[in-house]
């Protein structure tokens, strides 16, 4: 048996208890912050009109009206589909990962304008406390695909 024993004046076990409250109040308040940094980035849409006209800024024309809304708890970890959708994100400067286990918000637009397809195309606009997190433009079907919120370029 090994016993180790260390001398303290209490001077400087008080100071020790400090320094250690501090390192781990910092260490909550900013691991308390990083989801919320990134959203801030990007515009706050509380109303419906504000969701319409931020897609309008993307370049996607919707009907005003959106055909699906719900609300979802994104899981702890993203794994399977989550982890390829968020791939997805990344190529758009999106991330899902610090809103695991967060409650997101999803808002199913009818995409009016997208090239060369008359109809069929909605547009998914995911938002955290009201601030865009994720999006994706998705035609359901046998020739249906799923692409990010980038306008795609046409030739003239």
């Amino acid at each position: 048996m090994l016993i180790w024993t260390a001398r303290f004046s209490k001077k400087k076990a008080v100071c020790t208890v400090i320094i250690a409250g501090l390192v781990m109040a910092l260490l909550i308040v900013l691991t308390g912050r990083m989801p919320d940094s990134e959203p801030a980035q990007q515009p706050e849409l509380t109303t419906n009109e504000e969701r319409v006209s931020y897609l309008d800024s993307l370049g996607w024309q919707v009907a005003p009206e959106p055909v699906e809304t719900l609300q979802f708890l994104l899981p702890a970890q993203l794994e399977g589909t989550y982890l390829a959708y968020n791939e997805l994100q990344l190529t758009q400067g999106f991330d899902l990962t610090p809103y695991c286990g967060k409650q997101l918000s999803r808002y199913t637009y009818t995409v009016t304008n997208y090239p060369n397809r008359q109809d069929g195309v909605q547009v998914n606009l995911y938002l955290y406390e009201n601030r865009p997190v994720a999006g994706d433009i998705l035609c359901p079907g046998e020739d249906g695909f799923q692409e990010t919120l980038l306008f795609p370029e046409t030739e003239n």
